[in-house]
């Protein structure tokens, strides 16, 4: 079963960037949604981007058009870069993966997640 690890998460100051990755092992899937959730304390799951084997992107609008998502060549590991971050990003960021998926418009769920990685953006 696939396993997804992220990293990169940490407190910067509003306006701030960070860069998330998740490297994926243990699986390996010939059409995918690869992509981040995020769910902040008290808040519901919240998709914020995803992006598919054949390189087809979606954002919440939220975030669109302060961060980018992006895969290596190895299709292995994912970024999330966040730009111009702000306090209401503050949450816990998860990379998710799906089998059989395809970007169409909204952020998809995942059938597969990671435990996540903590950004804290600071007013």
């Amino acid at each position: 079963q696939v396993q997804l690890a992220e990293s990169g998460g940490g407190s910067v100051q509003a306006g701030g960037s960070l860069r998330l990755s998740c490297t994926a092992s243990g699986g390996t899937y010939v059409s995918y949604c690869m992509g981040w959730f995020r769910q902040a304390p008290g808040k519901e799951r919240e998709g914020v981007a995803a992006i598919d084997n054949l390189g087809r992107t979606t954002y919440a609008d939220f975030v669109r058009p302060r961060f980018t998502i992006s895969e290596d060549n190895d299709k292995n590991t994912l970024h999330l870069q966040m730009n111009s971050l702000r306090s209401e990003d503050t949450a816990m960021y998860h990379c998710g993966v799906s089998p059989g998926c395809m970007v169409v418009s909204k952020v998809p769920s995942f059938s597969h997640w990671g435990s996540g990685t903590q950004v804290t953006v600071s007013s």
